[in-house]
């Protein structure tokens, strides 16, 4: 989920030459994300609406598909990217670990009966509900990202520093176009289940 302020790191390819040789290795780009959003209600209830997420995980994700794995996991399938004439569809199971001390976790885990055609994800989250005096949540995340890409071989003739520009932009658009919708969609939804108008930003003094 991501709102103002956004930290976004580069992408870095893992290549020991700097060049991209004719064969098909895989490439592995890393990537680490943090960012914060206000709820304007107290810790506990938003606590307790983020360990509803069945309730609303599948509703609030989309246009993107969920499939629910098990009380605490899902299968989600984001969209169509690509360049070059050569399209992922990204489909990821996820796993929501236990809560501890208002902190929340989330990580990969394999989807039953599927082979990921030419790419892996390792998706590791951490979200922090903290509260203040003033009633208002603050909710900070951090996602560490490794996806590893087994490019056509008609994409490893381009050169090195190509294939590096775009790997970046396609995956830095995959997590900001999920991020900023999924949430809109959260703080909307939070809102409506208080059956409270979704309030405006507040003003600093």
């Amino acid at each position: 989920m991501v709102t103002n302020n956004s930290e976004y790191q580069s992408w870095k390819v893992a290549d020991d030459t700097g060049f991209k040789k004719d064969h098909p290795t895989p490439t592995k780009f890393y990537g680490n994300y943090q960012d914060s959003m206000e709820m304007y209600a107290p810790v506990e209830q938003v606590e307790e609406y983020f360990n509803t997420h069945a309730s609303w995980f599948g509703r609030c994700a989309e246009p993107m598909k969920v499939l629910p794995l098990g009380e605490n996991s899902y299968a989600l399938a984001v969209g169509k990217f690509g360049a070059f004439g050569y399209e992922v569809e990204p489909k990821i199971g996820l796993e929501l670990l236990n809560p501890q001390n208002r902190q929340f976790h989330i990580r990969t885990i394999p989807v039953p009966d599927y082979q990921a055609p030419g790419y892996e994800v390792d998706y590791k989250s951490s979200t922090q509900l903290i509260g203040d005096l003033d009633g208002v949540t603050r909710v900070e995340w951090e996602l560490d990202l490794v996806v590893e890409l087994q490019f056509p071989r008609f994409i490893q003739r381009l050169p090195y520093s190509l294939i590096q520009s775009t790997g970046d932009r396609i995956l830095n658009q995959i997590v900001r176009q999920v991020s900023h919708g999924l949430t809109h969609k959260v703080q909307k939804d939070f809102y409506q289940s208080l059956d409270i108008p979704f309030p405006q930003k507040k003003q600093k003094k």
